[in-house]
C-alpha cells in the first residue's frame, strides 16, 4: 500500500490526502441534497437519496424464509429512515443459493416475507413519517453456490484470476443450464410481486452468475465470446421476469458491475491490451439497452469482487491482504466510475457505492456527489450494519457520530463467509463474535 490512513481527525485532513492522491472525491460541507425526494418514472418517488445496500445476513431459515436475525436487522433498517432499502440476495433456484440459510422466495414462505415488508412499512411511517421502496436482489451465485454449505460452484467459464486451480469441467454450465435459471426468473418475479417488494433486482454485480458472463470472451457457444452473447443471459432474465410482471408499479432493475478488476479476458468494463484500466464503454451501452427496453427507472452501480479484490468495491484499512493503492485511491476510482455512468445517462437516477470508507465524512461525500450530479443516490453497506441510525444524525446534525461508524474491518465479511449470521462485529457486540 502507497499510503496507511486509519483515520482522519478533520474534514480539512481528507481533502488534504485527496488532493496529493489526484483522488476524485467532491466533498460538500452541506449534507441536506441528501435528504431531497428523487422522482421516479411511472410516478414513483424514493423519499430521500440514501439507500441502504443488499447487505446478506445469512440467517434465513433451511427453506428459505427470513429468520429471527433477518426480521431484527430489517426492523433496525426501517426505524433508520433511507429512502430506498435495496433488500438482499434472494435465491431463485436452490441451487443457487450462497449458503445452506439464503433467502429464497417460494409459494411456501412468501407470506413471511409480505409480512416483513408489511413490517418495515409500518415501522418507518411511525418512526420518520414515510416508507421507503424496497427493491428485491434476485440472484443465481454461480461460482459461489454453497447450497448445503459446501462449495458447489456454477461457473460460466473456467477463470484463472479467481482459481487456484482450474474447477473440474463439470462444473462448467452448459447454455440448456444457463436457459433453465433464466426460466427461474419468472417465478422469482411473480412471488417478489406477490410478497409486495416494489421491484426487483436481476444481480449483475460482483462476480455471480450474470455479473461472471458479462466477461465470457473465451466461452463458446450463445453465451460467450460477442458482445451480443456475453450479455445474453442477463437480457434473458429481464425478458423472463418481464412475463410475469402483472403490477404496473413493479420495476426491474440491477445492481451491475461496470468494473471487475481483471484484465481482459477475465474482466468486464476493460479493454483487450488495456490491462486493468477501465474502459465504461460496454457497460454504459448496457445500461442504455436495459433502460431502453425494460425502461428501468434507476441503475445501482458498483464493481470489483469481494471475494478475491474487494479493495475494488469496498476499500478498507485492514484485511487478509495489503493492496497497491491507497484507500482513498479506491473510493476515488468508484465515483469517477459512478460519474461517468450518470453523465453518460443524466435522466436515468444512478445509485453509488462504497460511501463508507469515510466513516464521519461519507456524508459530506454523499452530498457533493449528488450535488454535483455525479449520482442521484447515495448507497450504504457496511455503515447500516454499524449504525443504520447515522441516516437520522445526518438529517437532525448534518453529521456522522465517529465513535459509531464502520471502521472498514472486513469483520462482518468474515461472518458472511463462515456461513454465519452477518453483522458489525465492532459496533453490536451484543449479538455478534468472530
Amino acid at each position: 500500500m502507497k499510503h496507511v490512513a486509519f483515520h482522519y481527525p478533520t474534514l480539512e485532513d481528507v481533502l488534504t490526502e485527496s488532493k496529493e492522491l489526484h483522488a476524485f472525491l467532491p466533498l460538500s460541507s452541506c449534507t441536506s441534497a441528501l435528504f431531497d425526494p428523487l422522482p421516479l418514472q411511472g410516478g414513483r418517488e424514493v423519499p430521500n437519496r440514501i439507500a441502504f445496500q443488499p447487505m446478506e445476513g445469512t440467517d434465513g431459515t433451511e427453506d428459505g424464509a427470513p429468520g429471527e436475525m433477518t426480521l431484527r436487522r430489517y426492523q433496525r433498517f426501517a426505524q433508520a429512515g433511507p429512502g430506498l432499502i435495496w433488500f438482499e440476495a434472494v435465491a431463485t433456484l436452490p441451487e443457487a443459493r450462497a449458503s445452506a440459510h439464503q433467502l429464497w422466495l417460494t409459494e411456501k414462505n412468501v407470506d413471511a416475507d409480505r409480512r416483513l415488508l408489511d413490517e418495515i412499512r409500518q415501522r418507518s411511517l411511525r418512526e420518520n413519517g414515510y416508507a421507503p421502496l424496497i427493491v428485491m436482489q434476485a440472484t443465481n451465485s454461480g461460482r459461489y453456490a454453497k447450497p448445503h454449505g459446501t462449495p458447489q460452484p456454477l461457473i460460466a467459464y473456467s477463470c484463472p484470476p479467481l482459481e487456484t486451480s482450474p474447477l473440474p469441467a463439470s462444473c462448467v454450465v452448459t447454455d440448456d443450464d444457463l436457459r433453465r435459471f433464466e426460466e427461474a426468473y419468472v417465478r422469482t418475479a411473480r412471488l417478489c410481486q406477490q410478497a409486495g417488494f416494489d421491484g426487483m433486482d436481476v444481480k449483475c454485480c460482483h462476480r455471480y452468475l450474470a455479473c461472471e458472463l458479462l466477461s465470457a470472451y473465451t466461452r463458446p457457444g450463445d453465451y460467450g465470446g460477442s458482445y451480443e452473447n456475453r450479455t445474453r443471459f442477463l437480457k434473458n432474465c429481464y425478458l423472463a421476469a418481464q412475463s410475469a410482471v402483472t403490477r404496473p408499479d413493479f420495476f426491474l432493475t440491477s445492481r451491475m458491475n461496470v468494473y471487475d478488476g481483471f484484465a481482459y479476458p477475465y474482466g468486464f468494463g476493460v479493454r483487450e491490451g488495456g490491462g486493468l484500466e477501465a474502459d465504461l464503454t460496454e457497460p454504459k451501452r448496457l445500461i442504455a439497452e436495459l433502460r431502453e427496453t425494460f425502461h428501468i427507472p434507476l441503475i445501482n452501480v458498483t464493481m470489483g469482487n469481494p471475494y478475491k479484490n474487494p479493495h475494488v468495491n469496498r476499500p478498507y484499512d485492514h484485511g487478509n491482504y495489503v493492496p497497491d493503492e491507497h484507500p482513498l485511491e479506491g473510493v476515488s476510482r468508484m465515483m469517477r466510475g459512478v460519474s461517468d455512468i450518470q453523465r453518460a445517462m443524466p435522466d436515468l437516477p444512478v445509485l453509488g457505492s462504497a460511501f463508507s470508507y469515510l466513516r464521519q465524512y461519507a456524508g459530506q461525500l454523499a452530498a457533493g456527489m449528488i450535488s454535483g450530479g455525479h449520482c442521484a443516490m447515495a448507497g450504504f453497506g457496511r455503515m447500516a450494519f454499524a449504525d443504520p441510525g447515522f441516516v437520522r444524525e445526518l438529517r437532525e446534525t448534518g453529521r456522522i457520530d465517529p465513535l459509531k461508524v464502520c471502521v472498514t474491518c472486513g469483520g462482518c465479511a468474515v461472518l458472511l463467509r463462515q456461513g454465519t449470521p452477518a453483522g458489525c462485529i465492532v459496533r453490536d457486540r451484543e449479538v455478534y463474535r468472530l
